[in-house]
């Protein structure tokens, strides 16, 4: 099964996958529909959040890539209505700067593992 994901930026050095922070834990949010990924994604743009695509990824891929990184994982069930946070984050937890001072951060792998997820999936 293939579940759809919101990624920022996608195939730059700062990409990245939209999460919630629910329970003061980040949280992927994953869509059973494509249709209901690019409904969110368009509430994101119409909030003047940044632009993310749809993509595609293995429901075990993503799950396994939450576990590795010690994120939650949301699943939107097919038709369920979700809104988006009427507020969002005003600065990101990761910028490039960040990351080349910590090459060896949390952060830095998480974004290894993202790519190495997309590659297979291409």
């Amino acid at each position: 099964m293939q579940l759809c994901v919101l990624i920022f930026n996608s195939g730059s050095e700062n990409e990245g996958i939209y999460t919630l922070n629910v329970d003061s834990e980040n949280t992927v949010v994953a869509f059973e529909s494509r249709e209901d990924a690019e409904r969110y994604a368009n509430l994101l743009e119409a909030q003047d959040f940044i632009v993310p695509e749809v993509e595609l990824i293995e429901a075990e891929e993503i799950k396994q890539f939450c576990e590795d990184s010690s994120l939650g994982l949301i699943v939107v069930e097919a038709g369920q209505l979700v809104m988006p946070p009427e507020k969002s984050k005003e600065t990101l937890d990761w910028s490039p700067e960040q990351a080349a001072l910590e090459p060896n951060s949390e952060l830095e792998r998480m974004r290894s593992m993202l790519e190495q997820m997309y590659r297979k999936s291409s």
